[in-house]
């Protein structure tokens, strides 16, 4: 078998000894790869390069059934293809997420500004709990309050703003949006319950209508804008609470029998909306909406103030609740609730009637410390001139000392009491016949004029 194309004048063979003819007898067999010459003195005007990129290619074209030559990339510039790559992705990520940045740094906001401090119209806002000075900025701008988001922002500054709702004009500045988030003038959705205060409104002695929690919460919720006019009224409340359902309206579960058994009568809901300060009476919300939100958030308060520990009594919540409810209606002075729990406590343990002037005045048309012979002679479930234990419910709304002197009463032996001048001053006594001489001087100072002699 030959060995390939012969060397022809000039050329010499590349790695002859691959391709040489084995010595004595020994015989080449199988397939021989051909051997690409190179001139061994090549033309001085191609250059080293392509006679040696010649050589690779006829090498490769050898295998090449087609006759078509694939010359491989370089694997340095491979390598340079997939970096310039790798970097232009990263800068697209780095200008995106910088965008992001800016944006959120409101770089790009519009910071349009109104001039006016007085504007024109009226929109209700909220400020929910969680808000941000941003997040704020964002539902005035919304509801076209003021001109941009970020032009309240700048205008903030350090100050702070009040969760809650507000009723402030459209299109104002953003510096007097600002002013007029502080404090509560323009607050709606707020109310302040007295302890004490009955659901219904009533006439005191100096003939001042006292209004009642329901009126309050109409008062709170009642707003009117541009578009609407918000609010439940205080007939809404009273029916609602006549006929919802405990569940409706969130009772605990230590109310519910009282509750059901007075099923009818909005009064089954007195004592459950607790005093103190409701800052988030949303003005949308229905008459159920907003009673189940006073009835399970003072339940919460009633927890965190006690009400459902025993304390020193074994009394159950609602005990305690209506208990604390008469303390707080029958004297001025704080200092004297433990005193009048006591009170309570031991004509209890007497089997006494509790004959409390505050369950009378009640159900009487004008409240009065001195208390009308029809209000003593009224027979109902409130009355305990007329029955012994407790009021069929709450007379009122209950506060946190209150409930602590329902639960530690004071120690001591009273059986009676008497407020016996304007300022308040409370005198206890064990004794009738004590209680009647305190009565006197009550007389004398012309703070009762009802059983004086």
């Amino acid at each position: 078998m030959g060995t390939g194309p012969a060397a022809g004048a000039g050329f010499d063979i590349l790695d002859d000894s691959r391709h040489a003819q084995p010595e004595g007898d020994e015989e080449v067999t199988g397939p021989q790869r051909p051997v690409t010459a190179v001139p061994a003195h090549p033309d001085p005007a191609v250059p080293d390069s392509a006679v040696l990129d010649s050589a690779v290619l006829d090498s490769a074209g050898a295998d090449d059934e087609d006759g078509v030559v694939e010359r491989p990339m370089p694997a340095r510039r491979r390598n340079r293809r997939v970096l310039w790559a790798v970097l232009a992705l990263l800068l697209v990520i780095v200008l995106v997420l910088a965008g992001f940045a800016l944006k959120a740094f409101g770089v790009f906001e519009s910071d349009k500004d109104y001039d006016s401090t007085v504007g024109q119209g009226a929109a209700l806002v909220e400020v929910e709990s969680d808000s941000s000075i941003r997040d704020i900025g964002t539902t005035l701008a919304d509801a076209g309050v003021v001109g941009s988001r970020k032009a309240f922002v700048n205008a903030v500054g350090d100050r702070t703003v009040d969760m809650g709702f507000y009723r402030l004009p459209k299109e104002i500045s953003a510096a007097a949006a600002v002013a007029k988030m502080q404090g509560a003038q323009n607050r709606v959705g707020r109310m302040v319950i007295p302890e004490g205060r009955q659901l219904d409104s009533k006439k005191g002695a100096d003939d001042q209508v006292i209004p009642g929690v329901f009126d309050e919460i109409a008062q709170a919720t009642h707003v009117e804008t541009d578009d609407e006019t918000y609010g439940v009224t205080a007939k809404e409340l009273s029916e609602t609470a006549a006929s919802a359902t405990a569940d409706d309206l969130g009772v605990p579960g230590w109310a519910r029998a009282a509750f059901d058994e007075l099923h009818g009568d909005h009064r089954r809901i007195e004592g459950l909306i607790a005093s103190g300060a409701w800052e988030t009476l949303n003005p949308r919300d229905d008459a159920k909406t907003l009673l189940r939100h006073l009835v399970t958030e003072s339940s919460k308060r009633y927890t965190a103030w006690g009400l459902e520990s025993a304390g020193e009594t074994q009394m159950t919540p609602y005990q305690t609740l209506t208990i604390a409810s008469i303390v707080e209606a029958e004297v001025r002075d704080d200092a004297d609730y433990p005193k009048v729990a006591r009170v309570i406590f031991n004509r209890l343990g007497a089997d006494q009637r509790l004959e409390m002037d505050s369950t009378a005045n009640y159900t009487a048309a004008i409240a009065n410390i001195d208390l009308s012979t029809e209000a003593y002679a009224d027979k109902n479930a409130w009355n305990t001139y007329h029955h012994k234990g407790l009021s069929v419910t709450p007379i009122g709304a209950v506060g946190e000392k209150a409930i602590d002197a329902t639960l530690h009463p004071a120690p001591g032996n009273w059986m009676y009491f008497v407020t016996v001048d304007k300022a308040g001053k409370t005198l206890f006594s064990k004794t009738f016949e004590k209680h009647k001489q305190n009565r006197k001087l009550a007389c004398r100072n012309k703070l009762l004029a009802t059983g004086c002699e």
